[in-house]
């Protein structure tokens, strides 16, 4: 019984590397596509070489994009995380039906299709002169971003036991005392969880960038569109590893301060 429980064990782990295999490694195919010595990306490449990096990291064009994706991911995380971890507090607190509507205009975003958001957007912004700004465009990832804080902050919540706030507020502590030292603390995987997602979320959206960005605020992304309709080079390639290498780091990022919360909360 050891052995075939061992058996299948093992043919589960080794369906599940093939199942991950299949889903990853189209993704990081690009890095040894970003490092083609030719104009021409093949797989494997016949030279390898970094001149694509150079040039990526040399254009103008390429790091202003890049520094706006920053600019804007960085602002719109801002902004999701301070109204997001408001509106899951406020959700938490409120019950039945009411719950259940904002709860459902909150992750709209999620739900409909980002080219309608994205032309109602463009109105939107245009009226108000905010298309073409990096302001106008981090507003817009706002409503892309802030459900993932909502719900990660949400989920947090659930660990959060009503008497600890009561406690703290028996002892005569203020409002502002008792988020800081009790809700805080125990939300705030959640949060960071929630603004890990933001920053991809930001830094990957294409198609509400292409409406809301202008010659002043174009993102990585919208570079990359732009570019992929002339040619298809490996700097497409340098982009995409960028992007890439962004996300692993933000994911092990996350799963550090997850695993430390979670040693902080067992020593508790």
């Amino acid at each position: 019984m050891p052995a075939r429980g061992l058996g299948f064990r093992l043919a589960v782990h080794g369906v599940g590397s093939l199942v991950l295999g299949f889903l990853l490694l189209p993704i990081f195919a690009v890095v040894p596509a970003s490092l083609n010595h030719g104009s021409f990306i093949r797989l494997p490449p016949e030279a390898w070489s970094t001149r694509w990096y150079a040039r990526f990291f040399a254009d103008p064009e390429w790091l202003t994009t890049l520094l706006t994706s920053f600019e804007v991911a960085a602002i719109a995380t801002a902004v999701s995380a301070v109204f997001g971890t408001a509106a899951a507090l406020g959700l938490a607190r409120t019950g039945g039906r009411l719950r259940a509507m904002l709860t459902g205009l909150i992750l709209a975003p999620m739900i409909v299709p980002v080219i309608v958001t994205a032309v109602a957007l463009y109105y939107v912004g245009r009226y108000w002169g905010m298309t073409g700004t990096v302001a106008g465009l981090a507003m817009a990832h706002v409503l892309m971003c802030m459900p993932f804080v909502v719900l990660n902050v949400g989920v947090s919540l659930r660990a959060l036991d009503p008497s600890w706030i009561r406690a703290a507020e028996g002892l005569g502590a203020s409002p502002p005392r008792v988020f800081a030292t009790v809700t805080l603390p125990t939300i705030l995987p959640g949060l960071f969880g929630g603004a890990v997602f933001s920053i991809i979320t930001s830094f990957d959206e294409v198609v509400l960038s292409i409406f809301i960005a202008g010659v002043q605020a174009k993102t990585l992304p919208v570079k990359m569109w732009e570019v992929v309709r002339l040619e298809f080079t490996p700097v497409l390639s340098v982009a995409s590893t960028l992007l890439v290498a962004l996300t692993v780091v933000l994911f092990v990022l996350f799963r550090l301060a997850a695993a430390r919360a979670q040693a902080a909360g067992a020593g508790r």
